[in-house]
């Protein structure tokens, strides 16, 4: 038997059943979960309703991720998954889905702050650029009035974020439905959520 999406073969909420009076209906259909995983792109297109199509997403390894309170979204790489409130089996497979917590690579991230404010990120912690002097030397070159500009832009980094940058690293959640779209996209995890799940996280350990 297929999978229907239909409540006719469920009880009442009295607990009485339903009398049968039709059989299943193509427009009750359901199909498999896609389980999309962690791998090299594989996508496919699925035949859907009125001729629309879905995209199954079999495998995937990149997504386009939001930073709010710097109002950017870059492109990069998805590293594990680290939690799920659903089910933990789905951490263990590194399986995507919407409101999974992955980590994503940092790296396109800490690029653009360092561009655009003229500061390393992470830069207590992170043992290649203790030196001020080597700091300097790794900046780009810059005009005294470029880096007035960069010095002026306000911007304030939250310590739990912040420490995330020195492993390259950092905790976001999966907004989009692979499944469904064919994409893994999301936003990084800041303030209140992050704690939230941060404390999650320890606890399953």
């Amino acid at each position: 038997m297929g999978i229907s999406r239909d409540s006719r073969h469920k009880r009442s909420h009295t607990g009485a059943k339903r009398a049968q009076y039709r059989k299943k209906r193509k427009f009750e259909l359901g199909r498999q979960a896609a389980g999309t995983k962690l791998g090299a792109k594989r996508i496919h297109e699925v035949r859907v309703r009125g001729g629309n199509k879905k995209y199954r997403a079999m495998r995937l390894e990149a997504g386009t991720y939001s930073w709010g309170s710097e109002s950017i979204s870059r492109a990069t790489r998805i590293v594990s998954v680290v939690y799920n409130a659903s089910n933990n089996e789905l951490v263990r497979t590194n399986t995507l889905v919407k409101g999974a917590i992955v980590q994503i690579d940092a790296t396109p991230f800490r690029q653009w702050y360092e561009n655009r404010y003229a500061q390393v990120l992470g830069k207590k912690k992170r043992q290649a650029v203790d030196d001020e002097s080597k700091a300097a030397e790794a900046e780009k070159p810059r005009s005294k009035r470029a880096l007035a500009k960069c010095l002026a832009r306000k911007s304030t980094v939250e310590s739990a974020v912040d420490d995330q940058f020195v492993s390259g690293r950092l905790y976001a959640i999966v907004t989009s439905r692979p499944g469904q779209s064919g994409r893994c996209d999301g936003y990084i995890l800041e303030g209140k959520e992050l704690d939230f799940y941060l404390r999650k996280i320890r606890s399953k350990k």
